[in-house]
């Protein structure tokens, strides 16, 4: 079961979460205007009127967002919508030049869909979508160049976002968390978001509540803002569900509200009382029609959408005998994914992804590279498979050549040819050093026949090392128990 159960003094608790997530859309400009979206630039250098919020600037509906958009509502396995439209969102924020947000929001671009999450224990939920809409991110209030004065960054303003609303069916922080790790792998496979937290590309808004175990009730909840982590969205979850559950058995009552969470701490602090839509004194965009998506326009996406992480799990399993775990973790990444096909191409798949998870990932972890920074390529990984699958090389002497790979980058054929490591499978030689071993060990070769036949994994180390290890274990062992059989 991976629901989260708190221990309280009246009984157990509950948890009911629900995530929103804002992806920053892949476009090279903004969503109504033409400025750049190229992260890193000087503070407000992507600029342009319309994200200044100057008068008379009129917003144009940027198609590449769109097709983002429809594109992730395929990747939620979601309802596209072929009449959407826009809204203005008025607030005051200091961080929102314009005074309002272009936003959805009674018609979405995407309507309701589900993400098939996997939890550590095997099993698999299906997470609710509610919605996703698209609207235009706010500037970036900074804070700490003077003590009296809050400097505003204008770059990001206007840059497309997507939000995607789940309906609140996270009950653990882990299910949250593996939603987030799996909504960050579609998106990045799909292109249409880079799902990078840490510069906020990628972040979510967590609403939490709690209830007695058995009821259906939606309680009051606390809406944590903002978390740029996956680690600190699970971490908020747990720390708010328990506060609340202390407040509820103390004799308090929640109300709805708008917290932040403290990475430092650990902790969710209160900032304001949550606000309900009306507040927002949503109206109709009058700068902008409805969007109507044609059936061809639709279309024309969905037949070029490109084969989605839970589809190429199950054509990793069914198809080259993968574990689930092993083809969950591969998956994970569109490029370990694509490295992983190059590699296993013409070769044992099974084998390859134990190389690539096991002392390939090391070699890179120790290293500190990315998978694009690998001195081993995908081609070279599968052809040390095939030196062992041949038996041109043994285990242990792959094992080196791994290693010199990983320091030359060469290919793993010139390696065992350039340092004389193939694998001696001559039988007539083996036999040969066998004997040696036997006539220098009377001793132990008397207590193999007495029954100590644990001593056989002795002879096998003796005469891998009289061989320089390059003798094949299998026929090493095979001889050996002829001889002393």
């Amino acid at each position: 079961m991976s629901g989260m159960i708190i221990k309280g003094k009246t009984g157990d608790w509950e948890v009911v979460c629900g995530l929103e997530i804002h992806c920053q859309i892949i476009s090279k400009s903004k969503i109504f205007s033409g400025a750049s979206t190229h992260y890193g630039s000087d503070v407000n250098q992507n600029v342009s009127f319309v994200d200044a919020g100057m008068p008379g600037m009129l917003p144009t509906l940027n198609e590449e967002c769109v097709r983002q958009a429809v594109k992730t509502g395929f990747g939620l396995n979601a309802k596209i919508n072929k009449y959407s439209a826009f809204a203005r969102k008025n607030y005051f924020y200091a961080d929102l030049p314009q005074g309002y947000q272009i936003t959805q929001f009674k018609y979405p671009i995407v309507g309701e869909g589900f993400v098939k999450i996997e939890l550590e224990d095997g099993s698999t939920k299906d997470i609710g979508v509610e919605r996703l809409h698209i609207e235009q991110d706010a500037a970036k209030s900074i804070h700490d160049i003077s003590p009296t004065k809050t400097f505003i960054d204008l770059n990001r303003a206007g840059v497309g976002l997507m939000e995607i609303v789940t309906k609140p069916d996270f009950r653990s922080p882990e299910e949250a968390g593996a939603f987030l790790r799996k909504l960050r792998s579609i998106v990045r496979y799909l292109g249409s978001c880079d799902g990078n937290m840490d510069e906020g590309s990628m972040r979510c808004d967590a609403s939490i509540s709690v209830r007695p175990v058995g009821s259906k009730e939606l309680r009051p909840r606390a809406e944590v803002k903002n978390v740029n982590s996956v680690k600190f969205a699970m971490q908020a979850i747990d720390f708010e569900a328990r506060r609340q559950v202390e407040l509820y058995e103390s004799g308090g009552t929640m109300q709805q509200q708008t917290c932040q969470f403290n990475q430092a701490t650990g902790q969710t602090k209160f900032l304001r009382f949550k606000e309900f839509s009306d507040d927002y004194r949503y109206f109709p965009e009058p700068d902008l029609p409805p969007l109507v998506l044609s059936d061809e326009f639709i279309e024309d996406i969905k037949k070029n959408l490109i084969e989605l992480p839970d589809a190429k799990k199950e054509r990793f399993v069914k198809e080259l005998g993968l574990t689930a775990y092993d083809a969950s973790v591969i998956c994970e990444n569109k490029e370990m994914a694509e490295f992983f096909e190059r590699a296993a191409q013409g070769h044992d798949a099974k084998k390859v992804a134990n190389w690539l998870m096991g002392d390939f990932f090391a070699m890179l972890n120790e290293k500190k590279l990315s998978l694009e920074e690998s001195p081993i390529s995908a081609e070279n990984l599968g052809k040390l498979v095939e030196l062992i699958t041949q038996n041109v090389i043994n285990g242990k002497t792959a094992k080196d050549v791994f290693a010199i790979m990983a320091e030359t980058g060469k290919a793993p054929e010139v390696i065992v040819e350039e340092k004389g490591l193939k694998q001696v499978t001559d039988t007539s030689a083996i036999e040969k050093i066998v004997d040696d071993v036997i006539a220098a060990n009377p001793d132990n070769v008397a207590s193999y026949k007495a029954g100590k036949t644990n001593l056989l994994g002795w002879f096998v180390g003796q005469v891998m090392k009289q061989s320089s290890g390059k003798a094949n274990p299998g026929i090493v062992n095979q001889i050996l128990k002829q001889k002393l059989g």
